[in-house]
């Protein structure tokens, strides 16, 4: 087992969790899969946002899926995924809570 494998996350598979930088900051998901060799987590999404019906806005981080022509596909298709966030720009929601919590606090008193 290597070093990079064996790398410690402050998030687990689960765990939900807030993104706070990137793309798709502000957005809220449970943690389906851990990439350790990317430092990267998979998030589900389960924002407000995402009520409507539209599969892309659906997605924490959207990313666009290439299906090839096949027999059971014979026209080839486009498929929304849900792309990887790095690690370090996501935070649990009892933390990001908890913060914005302390915050607020500081400002009123």
């Amino acid at each position: 087992m290597s070093a990079e494998t064996n790398k410690s996350f402050h998030v687990r598979r689960g765990d939900e969790v807030v993104v706070i930088a990137g793309s798709a900051k502000g957005r809220r998901g449970k943690i389906t899969q851990l990439l350790r060799k990317k430092s990267a987590v998979v998030i589900e999404g389960s924002d407000e946002r995402s009520r409507d019906g539209d599969e892309k806005r659906r997605l924490v981080k959207p990313v666009l899926h290439y299906i090839r022509k096949s027999q059971q596909n014979p026209q080839g298709s486009l498929l929304w995924l849900e792309g990887p966030v790095h690690v370090s720009n996501v935070m649990t929601v009892a933390e990001f809570e908890r913060r914005r919590a302390k915050r607020s606090a500081s400002k009123s008193a």
